[in-house]
């Protein structure tokens, strides 16, 4: 279980996040939604202690994270893997060496510092690369490929961390619709035959109620809503998105993903 308790985040007089509180089951596919600027990035970038709270905690079964230092806080970073927007791959690299950064937190720090990597770590790899569809470029360099291509390499490389949660900041905000729907098919495959817990920050409503089990809506800087698709009705999305009066980019009007795996255009109602 990880448990969210009371945690508030303030960057001078503002809170990014706000007394946030949430319990979150191992196994689940959560999605956070909300406007630019709610505070979706900030609570994920909490959980794995790239920032820290200013108040309240954080807990993941007998662990309480808000505590962690050194090389304990290097093993949670581990098991509670990020996967960005922007990728964070390594251009110059080839792919199969970015996927193997997944395994420094595993291996001694002479072996990290020189890239090296067994042969048993180099199949775990490739095995992640094929898992996902996108083996046969192994070889290339990071920078040849295409964006949905270099998400899959991003998330192949959370694998070899070998996580109990995968946070997945905006993972398809930069990505056309097909490579969207391939990362949400590939975060959703990794949830339900791993058990690995998937919390996502998404834009598009419709994503969000197809893929998750569970949503969370925030609205500056607080959580204003915690349950199923089935209890996020239009009142809801009202209070999370805004008023009527709101522009359509406030509305987060965008290409997305509806049942059966179609792509249609729709417009989030605000």
């Amino acid at each position: 279980m990880l448990i969210i308790d009371g945690v508030t985040r303030r960057f001078g007089e503002k809170a990014a996040v706000a007394n946030a509180r949430v319990e979150i089951p191992v196994g689940s596919m959560v999605g956070v939604i909300g406007r630019s600027g709610a505070g979706k990035s900030t609570l994920l970038r909490m959980i794995n202690r790239l920032i820290d709270p200013t108040e309240g905690r954080i807990l993941f079964e007998d662990t309480d994270v808000t505590r962690l230092r050194g090389r304990e806080l290097r093993n949670w970073r581990s098991r509670a893997a990020m996967i960005f927007q922007q990728f964070n791959l390594v251009n110059r690299l080839d792919v199969l060496t970015n996927v193997l950064t997944g395994r420094l937190n595993h291996v001694p720090l002479w072996r990290s510092l020189t890239k090296t990597y067994t042969d048993a770590e180099r199949t775990l790899a490739l095995r992640a690369l094929e898992r996902l569809g996108i083996a046969e470029v192994a070889l290339q360099r990071a920078d040849t490929l295409s964006g949905g291509q270099q998400q899959r390499v991003a998330i192949a490389r959370a694998l070899l961390q070998e996580p109990r949660i995968i946070l997945a900041d905006e993972p398809i905000a930069s990505l056309d619709p097909l490579n969207a729907k391939v990362v949400m098919d590939a975060l959703r495959d990794i949830n339900q035959h791993d058990g690995i817990t998937v919390i996502s920050n998404l834009h598009t409503l419709d994503t969000a109620r197809h893929y998750c089990n569970r949503i969370v809506g925030m609205a500056n800087g607080h959580i204003v809503f915690d349950g199923t698709p089935d209890e996020l009705d239009d009142a809801v999305v009202r209070q999370i998105y805004g008023t009527e009066g709101a522009t359509l980019d406030e509305r987060i009007t965008s290409t997305s993903i509806v049942p059966g795996g179609k792509l249609a255009t729709a417009a989030t109602p605000a």
